[in-house]
Parts: structure tokens; C-alpha cells; sequence
């Protein structure tokens, strides 16, 4: 059976993309834990990072390096949080997320109704900064 994640990869589940390639794609979270909040995900099924081919893990961290310099400029965060977890979702992602401190890297802290309007404006904004500075998955 396919991973949820899998379904929005083939276009059965809606998903706001900011990034596609040949590898792997990034949407934003639909449960963020800020505004921005970016998942970072294989097109092939993994459930463990530790699984990974190592060009595939180094592509995966690529890519979310290149969307975490993309919320710097949109979100004006702290910092960025990276978080490799794989509980909820058996397969391989990355949390990317603009953050004030660790709390925010916490899951308790999700956003079970994120504001339509604050998600558009997270997608459509770090869309044009990702294609501002190149990439070749930039949308």
C-alpha cells in the first residue's frame, strides 16, 4: 500500500510543492509548526533514512539546505530546524522549518487548521525566492 506520501507524489492527495525534481519533491506541511513549514520528501518509498542510498540522503539534505536559505529570506527566522523523525509517516522526510527556538520544533505545537490564506502566501513566497536563486526543482 502506498504512503500517504506516495499519494500526494502522484497527485491523489492536494499539496501546496515549492520543489520537484527526479528524486524528491517538498510541499508545505498541512499540520505546520510555523508558517513556511516544508516537508522535504523521496519520490521512492523508504521508511528509514538509514535506508537510503548515501547520493540520495546527500540530495534530500541538498535540497533542504537550499529551501532553509529560502525561509531565511521569507520568514526572517532564528534560525532554520531540521528534523529527520519518520514516526507519523513511514516514509523518509525532512522537516524543514523556520523557528524562534526549540519549541518550535514541537509537535505538540502543530497547526491542526493553518490559516488558507497564510499557507498560500507561505507557498507562493518561498516558490518565487526558491526560483530567484536557481534550483533546478524550483517551481
Amino acid at each position: 500500500m502506498s504512503t500517504i506520501f506516495t499519494r500526494i507524489i502522484d497527485g491523489e492527495l492536494p499539496a501546496d510543492f515549492v520543489w520537484k525534481d527526479d528524486d524528491c519533491v517538498a510541499f508545505l506541511s498541512n499540520r505546520p509548526l510555523r508558517p513556511g513549514h516544508t516537508l522535504v520528501v523521496p519520490r521512492s518509498e523508504a521508511d528509514h533514512w538509514l535506508d537510503l542510498e548515501p547520493d540520495l540522503l546527500a540530495h534530500l539534505a541538498s535540497v533542504s539546505q537550499t529551501i532553509g536559505k529560502a525561509q531565511v529570506a521569507v520568514f526572517k527566522p532564528a534560525k532554520i530546524g531540521l528534523m529527520l523523525v519518520g514516526l507519523e509517516v513511514p516514509h523518509v522526510h525532512f522537516h524543514v522549518v523556520p523557528i524562534r527556538g526549540p519549541h518550535d520544533l514541537d509537535f505538540d505545537h502543530q497547526d491542526p487548521n493553518p490559516d488558507p490564506a497564510m499557507m498560500k502566501a507561505a507557498g507562493e513566497s518561498l516558490r518565487q525566492e526558491l526560483r530567484k536563486h536557481g534550483g533546478a526543482g524550483a517551481l
